[in-house]
């Protein structure tokens, strides 16, 4: 990695933006104006105007038939003129159903070139990131095949098996390839804890895909610590780690016993009645949290500052199945004010006006207007055209020429039980109130979700949480006034028509909390999961909708609680 040619490169493409989009989009339609997709409206023409003018804005469902086509065995120049090589699919833990989008390998030299750039941006910020190892939850699932043979897998899953993460993660990681690559979850987490518990003084950082898995992992780590320092103790791996690539390379990296380092990390996790800080307690020279901590994730940033005592936590990137996106310039900026710039370089991008009054034109890159909000159109190299991605963003500022955009939330409802429309922003500032009140009483939320209860008259909304104390040796003790107040902010929180229809029409009912036993929220994950959803990329619903994952939260109910007044207007 060069520092400087990579920095270099973020002011030329951030300079130059339009017309390297230009470039972009006549490159794509040089190759793929022939498609049978593009053909009847661009006539073999590679022209922008003839594409803006003709090429029509499309969702999933309009594009679905085509890539199923080339999945089931049809030539790819059915959508693109580049060879299709695989699918990704996405996680479906969002909206609720997966999907698949081709790739090809141009992806995997365009992610390589963002994870450069992003580590040139880390190193500009923060002294020592590049000397330093990183503790990296990753891991993998089987890919699959489609009819026509084709691999098909989650974007980081397919991403961790190339050759291009293999040559390019070099030794930055604590954890060999053979951890990350395992498919078992439970062994792979395990054998990560292990491979940075021994390296601990080296830890300069956390890298984890998305906040609430980093959760997760340091609840696994409360349960399954005495077994680490066992190992550490003894210098042999847990006869249950059977997955070999696991157990002969963390069985490399174990070495000898080390019974000083094993009482060092013993003294630390019995050390007080509470974890917190246990992260840096545990890797004493680690420096930042990398993970994705907007959207809904920025539920989670209450707990990671509890247990990292306020390190740093960095959201780096915006990608998605369907292409990278943008990058945080500022990476030490708070959760709340992170902002992506696009790059230039990735797909042309498009944007559809949202703002009340708008014609809703869609503008290029390089003409959105500051403080405007718009939903994200991508035409990549690999068959999609004109694709609306269902994001809700707001212009920031620019980086020389190019926009900054912070992510809104998801377009859709996420729920509601009458002409309501509750969205992913409403429900994110809802909790964030709530982790405030359970803050104050000594408890730290660790998962929730929602539902929309219509079995009764006036519907309502139900919410699962799953909490716990901040002290490790207490029982979670639930007052009833202070639940209720939890239920009582909340619907505060949400929108106007929301409390209108509660309050003035009453046909919205008393929101219910419903409080699960801890681990719970474990047991979901492990179900998805077993769905084929990664490990890596999960995700816990914001509305569940799955009638087992609803059976698996209600199975170990233990209290609930509704508001007892309606929310002011």
């Amino acid at each position: 990695m060069n520092l400087k040619s990579e920095l270099n490169d973020l002011e030329e493409l951030t300079s130059n933006a339009k017309q390297i989009q230009d470039d972009m989009l006549e490159e794509i339609l040089r190759v793929s104006a022939n498609t049978e997709y593009l053909r009847p409206f661009l006539h073999g023409s590679s022209h922008k105007e003839l594409f803006k003018k003709n090429v029509p804005v499309v969702t999933y469902e309009d594009v679905k038939p085509y890539i199923e086509r080339v999945a089931n065995g049809e030539p790819s120049d059915v959508i693109s003129g580049e060879p299709i090589t695989h699918f990704f699919r996405s996680s479906g833990t969002t909206g609720g159903k997966q999907k698949i989008f081709p790739v090809n390998n141009k992806y995997y030299q365009k992610r390589i070139f963002s994870e450069d750039l992003r580590c040139s941006i880390l190193s500009k910020h923060i002294n020592g990131v590049v000397d330093g190892k990183v503790i990296a939850f990753l891991n993998t699932r089987k890919l699959s095949r489609t009819p026509s043979g084709l691999p098909v897998g989650p974007v980081i899953t397919s991403f961790l098996v190339s050759e291009y993460f293999k040559n390019w993660s070099s030794k930055r990681y604590t954890s060999p390839d053979e951890v990350i690559s395992c498919t078992d979850s439970k062994q792979s987490t395990y054998c990560h804890f292990l491979c940075a518990l021994v390296q601990r003084e080296e830890v300069v950082s956390i890298f984890v895909p998305f906040a609430c898995a980093l959760v997760q992992a340091i609840k696994f780590l409360e349960t399954h610590w005495k077994d680490l320092c066992n190992d550490i103790r003894s210098g042999h791996v847990s006869e249950w780690i059977t997955d070999l690539g696991c157990r002969d390379s963390v069985s490399v990296m174990l070495g000898v016993p080390n019974p000083e380092l094993a009482d060092q990390i013993e003294r630390e996790c019995c050390r007080q009645t509470s974890w917190e800080g246990i992260i840096t307690r545990l890797w004493p020279n680690i420096k930042f949290i990398h993970s994705v901590v907007t959207g809904q994730m920025s539920q989670f940033i209450p707990v990671l500052e509890f247990y990292s005592n306020k390190l740093p936590l960095v959201s780096m990137s915006y990608s998605a199945s369907e292409t990278l996106l943008g990058i945080n310039v500022n990476p030490l900026c708070k959760p709340q004010d992170v902002s992506y710039t696009f790059l230039p370089n990735m797909s042309y991008f498009e944007f559809l006006p949202l703002d009340e009054g708008n014609n809703a034109e869609v503008v290029d890159l390089v003409d959105v207007k500051l403080g405007h909000f718009y939903d994200p159109l991508v035409t990549n190299h690999f068959g999609l055209y004109r694709y609306r991605m269902g994001d809700i963003l707001q212009v920031t500022g620019f980086y020389n020429k190019t926009p900054q955009f912070r992510f809104v939330r998801r377009k859709d409802t996420v729920i509601s039980v009458h002409v309501e429309k509750t969205t992913e922003e409403d429900i994110a500032n809802a909790m964030n109130r709530v982790t405030a009140v359970l803050d104050s009483e000594g408890l730290i939320l660790m998962g929730f979700t929602c539902k929309p209860d219509i079995s009764t008259f006036p519907g309502h909304y139900v919410f699962y949480l799953e909490l716990k104390a901040k002290n490790s040796d207490s029982i979670v003790k639930l007052d009833n006034s202070v639940m209720v107040k939890c239920c009582c902010v909340m619907e505060k929180s949400f929108n106007a028509l929301y409390r209108k229809f509660r309050r003035e029409y009453e046909s919205i009912g008393a929101l219910e909390i419903r409080v699960t036993k801890q681990g719970r929220f474990d047991s979901l994950m492990e179900y998805f999961i077993s769905q084929g959803a990664s490990a890596s990329q999960y995700k816990t619903p914001l509305c569940i909708k799955s009638p087992q994952g609803l059976a698996i939260l209600e199975d170990r109910v233990i209290a609930q609680f509704f508001s007892d007044k309606s929310p002011p207007l």
